[in-house]
């Protein structure tokens, strides 16, 4: 695992130009990253139609395979990687154990659940960050062994308490604070700590407790890598603490940008406030003559069906900037808004094929710190990338 780690690390550092920047920022400046390096690269995404763009970025194999022409050993990188689990159980469960839970969110559970199970080490279960106890519950019910879950809201600790006792379920909730030092006590030897989808330091906070405890096993789905409390990224392993890379924080979103929930809707809306962003961008900085960018504030969605021209007259109200739309020609700023949009998700699709490998170092920093300590560690798939993208999970045990 560590040298394959130090490839990866390798390969990131020397690629840094096509996956270290902002599309957003680069399309409104009309500056590639990567300059006049590749242009057969560039000249490959400017003949791209909209509908290519569009099947690229929601086809990540197919757009793998065509990047792949460009960057060989991006390739070479995906395919060293064996993170596929076959020791996979069967759980037949009751009908009523998913009452309450999203369709989707159900599929992420019973997934992570077979795995965490074929990997059980201890008597004991921890389910952190446990919202309703969802997955608490089905460890509760297929091994019959206690369950503390635990979660800092207290209405959901309420609700889950509830939902398992009428379930007969061996759970406990406990309210708490991840960051409070006090949690460290809900950790012993005989621990299983589990936890789906813990964002940023709260499964960093996990880890450190957990192997202070010499807990029994570890199996973690990290998420939302961006919710830390510094501006950077601090790497885990000893070997990652070695690396030239120092991610900060919006860089840690980049692995985030992969979703398969929303649906047309969301995507629509996506788009018209991005080239409505981009538009006004262009509007202030050509009619307006403001140098650099002008960040605006989040708007509720409903307001973009006003139209271009309104939302243009919210945003200088809100970053109260003088500025005479008499003679503005909205629609010209509106048509550029569009154009550079696309532009932007022409320039991003070379960024997309770095994603996973850039997810792939941050879990693989966990996984060898969990290694650092003593424990035996295996990181695999548990799910479809159709039920979440998020769907890489780390086993340890001792």
């Amino acid at each position: 695992m560590q040298a394959l780690f130090i490839q990866l690390d390798s390969f990131l550092t020397q690629t840094q130009p096509f996956w270290r920047y902002e599309a957003f920022h680069a399309c409104r400046l009309s500056a590639l990253p990567w300059g006049d390096a590749y242009p057969e690269l560039t000249a490959w995404l400017y003949a791209l139609s909209q509908d290519e763009v569009v099947e690229y970025k929601t086809e990540p194999e197919k757009l793998s395979y065509v990047l792949s022409g460009f960057f060989p050993r991006l390739k070479e990188m995906k395919l060293a990687f064996d993170i596929s689990d076959s020791s996979l159980l069967s759980l037949p469960l009751p009908k009523f154990f998913d009452k309450g839970i999203p369709g989707r969110k159900w599929q992420q559970i019973e997934a992570i659940s077979k795995v965490l199970v074929a990997h059980h080490q201890g008597t004991q279960w921890l389910e952190w960050c446990a919202g309703k106890g969802y997955l608490g519950r089905i460890l509760a019910g297929v091994t019959q062994q206690p369950v503390v879950s635990f979660e800092y809201q207290a209405e959901l600790c309420c609700s889950g308490q509830q939902e398992a006792d009428a379930l007969q379920l061996p759970m406990q909730f406990v309210q708490g604070d991840a960051f409070d030092e006090r949690s460290a006590a809900l950790f012993n030897s005989s621990t299983h700590a589990v936890a789906l989808h813990a964002c940023g330091d709260l499964h960093v906070k996990m880890l450190h407790y957990a192997t202070s405890s010499h807990a029994a096993a570890i199996s973690f789905s990290p998420c939302c890598y961006h919710l830390i409390r510094d501006n950077e990224y601090h790497a885990m392993s000893k070997v990652a603490a070695q690396s030239d890379l120092q991610l900060t924080r919006r860089e840690l979103r980049l692995p985030l940008q992969e979703t398969v929930t929303g649906g047309e809707r969301i995507r629509r809306q996506r788009q018209q406030e991005m080239a409505y962003r981009l538009g006004f961008d262009a509007l202030v900085s050509q009619v307006g003559h403001q140098a650099g960018y002008i960040p605006i504030p989040s708007i509720q969605k409903s307001k973009l069906s006003q139209g271009f021209a309104e939302f243009c007259q919210w945003a200088v109200q809100e970053k109260n900037i003088a500025m005479d739309f008499t003679h503005v020609d909205f629609a010209h700023f509106e048509s550029l808004g569009h154009q550079r949009f696309w532009q932007m998700e022409r320039i991003s699709l070379v960024q997309d094929g770095f994603r996973r490998l850039l997810e792939l170092w941050l879990v693989l920093d966990k996984a060898l710190y969990l290694q650092d300590q003593g424990y035996q560690v295996r990181v695999s798939e548990f799910c479809d990338r159709k039920a979440t993208p998020r769907n890489l999970v780390v086993n340890a045990w001792r």
